[in-house]
Parts: C-alpha cells; sequence; structure tokens
C-alpha cells in the first residue's frame, strides 16, 4: 500500500503577460482580463499550474477605490490550489491598503475554494442580458444570461485572518 504524498504547491509572483497568456491557454469560459492591478501565479514542482488576477471592480457600485476584485483564477486542477490563490489576493490587496475584496461564481458553481479562503457569499445577481448596447455593440462571448453569486471579504471579518 503506497500513500500519495502531499502536492506542495508554492505562491509566485507573475507578470500580466504571464498570467493572461495561462488564463487564455486554459479558462473554461472567460478570455483574459484588459487590465489588473496585481497577479499572482501557483507553482507545483517549478511549473506553473495556476494565476489569479485582481484589478478595480467592474462594477461601478462597488469601485470606491477601498475594493479590489479578484477578476480571475485559473488552475490546471490541483488539490488547494484555488483556495491558496484566493488566500494571496487577499493578502496582497490588505498589504496595498484594501478592506475589501470581491469575485463572482456561476450559479451551480459550488464556491468551496472561496469559502476555504474565508470569502463569503453576500448576494445573488439575475442573469444580465449582455454588455452589448445600440450606442456600443459588443461581441457576446458566451458568459451572459448567466446567474453569478458575488463574493467578499472585509478587513476586520473572523475569517479575514487567511
Amino acid at each position: 500500500m503506497s500513500t500519495l504524498a502531499p502536492v506542495r504547491l508554492r505562491i509566485v509572483p507573475v507578470s500580466f503577460r504571464e498570467a493572461t497568456a495561462f488564463i487564455a491557454a486554459h479558462h473554461r469560459h472567460y478570455r483574459p482580463p484588459r487590465g489588473m492591478k496585481f497577479a499572482i501565479g501557483i507553482e507545483h514542482a517549478g511549473h506553473l499550474v495556476g494565476v489569479a488576477t485582481a484589478g478595480r471592480p467592474v462594477a461601478r457600485l462597488l469601485d470606491d477605490d477601498s475594493t479590489v476584485e479578484v477578476t480571475r483564477t485559473c488552475t490546471l486542477g490541483h488539490h488547494g490550489a484555488n483556495s491558496k490563490l484566493y488566500g494571496a489576493c487577499w493578502r496582497a490587496a490588505r498589504a496595498m491598503g484594501y478592506d475589501r475584496m470581491v469575485t463572482y461564481t456561476q450559479h451551480g458553481e459550488t464556491g468551496a475554494s472561496l469559502r476555504a479562503a474565508g470569502l463569503v457569499a453576500v448576494t445573488d445577481l439575475r442573469p444580465r442580458s449582455g454588455w452589448s448596447t445600440p450606442g456600443r455593440p459588443r461581441q457576446d462571448r458566451g458568459v451572459d444570461r448567466i446567474a453569478r453569486v458575488r463574493w467578499e471579504i472585509r478587513a476586520g471579518d473572523a475569517a479575514a485572518a487567511v
């Protein structure tokens, strides 16, 4: 009988270019973000196995200079990688002076990695009809018309000691 050794994951810095290339190659339903405040990677045995990007909140009402949004996480499926990335994003955001971090999941996703990192579901969002308007037509990316859940963690939360 053999036992599996735990997978050792290590948080590493990544550039915007590295993060967006990884997301373009591996994300299951979103394209890379157009901008960011910072990116964080996670590696196993010297190979990049995941990234997270964070930036200004997409929702204008949340863009209050003290909130950062994790705009993408993307991993190759290593156990615990997503929650480690969320935890690292929160620590980096706190070090930069942010008091709140938000992110979203699509309806039906469990959010287990978010809960593991101390985030809590705060609101269910109806599906949006899309970003395209008559004055500003945009291409449908196939991710509209899907209900979402907003998650957050705030400074001072008991779980914020991640």
